[in-house]
């Protein structure tokens, strides 16, 4: 089986995390949900600290400061009216793996997050790859009716992974 998510750890405390297992597992769920082959789709994932997260916050989006995670599409999928499903994503040709887009998570942010919840790190981390990889196939939690929507796939999502409801 190869692997959906190809990872490049900048921060070694991901590596006691476990996150390329973590990812896998995460967003492995997150397609076979959508009725999605996770063969024919592959993600890229970096896991850094929060000063690399700024970085990439202010470069992308004009904010200056860490967040937890961020996320890149390969392609707009988005939904066109507020709580319509968003389109998929073609497969790659024969053997060949089709870019879904490029995450990336902050280890400081991660784990003040999880503490402030009262969450192991394993689990907040799966919520925000499960989060992340929805961001890559068109979800966004923007216009109300798409977070209800997208939110309830994360509840859903995480569940089939003996997960808490994040949201409850």
């Amino acid at each position: 089986m190869p692997d959906l998510v190809e990872t490049l750890i900048e921060d070694d405390r991901w590596q006691r995390e476990g996150l390329e297992a973590l990812a896998e597992t995460a967003c492995r769920a997150t397609l076979a949900r959508l009725g999605l082959a996770p063969d024919a789709y592959e993600i890229s994932l970096l896991g850094c600290d929060d000063a690399r997260i700024a970085v990439l916050n202010a470069d992308f989006r004009g904010k200056p400061s860490p967040t937890n995670v961020l996320s890149w599409p390969a392609e707009d999928l988005a939904a066109p009216g507020d709580g319509d499903a968003p389109g998929l994503p073609a497969p790659g040709p024969a053997g060949m793996a089709a870019e879904l887009g490029d995450i990336a998570i902050a280890h400081e942010t991660c784990a003040r997050e999880a503490a402030e919840q009262g969450k192991s790190m394993a689990d907040h981390v799966t919520h925000l790859l499960v989060h992340g990889c929805l961001h890559l196939l068109g979800y966004d939690h923007i216009r109300p009716k798409d977070a209800a929507v997208m939110e309830g796939l994360e509840v859903e999502i995480l569940a089939t992974l003996g997960l808490a409801d994040p949201y409850g």
